[in-house]
């Protein structure tokens, strides 16, 4: 008797995430089984009506399983996109989003190209928003800091994987410790900024997966922002840019913080589903 088609279980298991309240349950499940099966996503069209290995349809059901947990997607791949680079994911850091990539862009709006200067990631996690950079200023160099010794250790892999650790070093240790301050020209961060009571509220797959750490911003979300505005106007050099992401409803509240501590040029820029995501601000020149 014939065994099960590639069709036939990929029908199956996006039904098992559907019921599992997952909206993308097809695609996923094309995802799921191509990484298991160890071809791309469109060559199982043409592979649809062929039978399928008994260990190929004992790893697919273990993923789908998994995924039915509500354990990310990104994790269960191991890797993960953003900003047109191949990342490492897992549970030592923040998944990289594509909302996160209007932050990377507003950054490189003001670094020149062909200038050798000097980027900083305060709380670089995964390194995706300082690889980004590097990876399209290569001219640049740049630094994360991290106060996770685990996803110090995975910015460092990606940084490799990358090929740009030649460029780029990690700081092990929370950004109120670093002594570079003075001689960054951009200070790009994604702070935690998840107001503390709501943290209860997140999808599982952010809630229980992402490190806690890097979401949790305190009873208001705002204290990372206050903290690294506070170092910075105190200690980056004159001219430098400081770039954040924020949250939808952060805007006003962020602005204010560095119109406060004297920061000049401030903008924002909205994410693709038209959120304020990355607030920008420069140091005086004087």
């Amino acid at each position: 008797m014939p065994g099960k088609t590639y069709d036939i279980l990929l029908a199956e298991g996006a039904a098992e995430l559907r019921e599992a309240g997952i909206d993308t349950a097809r695609l996923e499940a094309r995802w799921l089984l191509a990484h298991v099966a160890g071809c791309q996503s469109a060559d199982l069209i043409a592979r649809g009506g062929d039978p399928v290995s008994d260990e190929t349809i004992s790893a697919f059901s273990d993923v789908i399983a998994r995924r039915v947990t509500r354990e990310p997607l990104q994790h269960i791949l191991g890797t993960t996109e953003f900003y047109g680079l191949d990342f490492l994911s897992d549970a030592r850091a923040l998944i990289p989003r594509p909302d996160s990539e209007i932050v990377v862009e507003a950054a490189l709006a003001h670094i020149p190209e062909g200038q050798p200067v000097f980027v900083a990631d305060l709380g670089t996690g995964s390194g995706c928003l300082l690889s980004a950079i590097l990876a399209h200023r290569p001219e640049a160099s740049g630094e994360g800091v991290e106060a996770s010794p685990e996803a110090a250790a995975l910015a460092r892999e990606n940084l490799s994987r990358l090929g740009l650790s030649d460029r780029a070093s990690v700081h092990d240790g929370p950004w109120s410790g670093w002594q570079k301050w003075n001689q960054a020209d951009l200070i790009i961060s994604n702070p935690p900024y998840i107001v503390s009571e709501e943290m209860a509220g997140l999808m599982p797959e952010v809630r229980d997966h992402d490190p806690a750490a890097a979401l949790d911003g305190g009873a208001d979300g705002l204290d990372a922002y206050r903290e690294i505005v506070r170092l910075g106007a105190a200690a980056m050099k004159p001219g430098a840019w400081l770039v954040f992401e924020i949250g939808y409803d952060q805007k006003e509240s962020v602005s204010g913080l560095l119109e406060m501590a004297g920061f000049e040029a401030i903008s924002c820029l909205n994410d693709l589903g038209g959120n304020d995501r990355a607030i920008v601000a420069q140091r005086p020149v004087v």
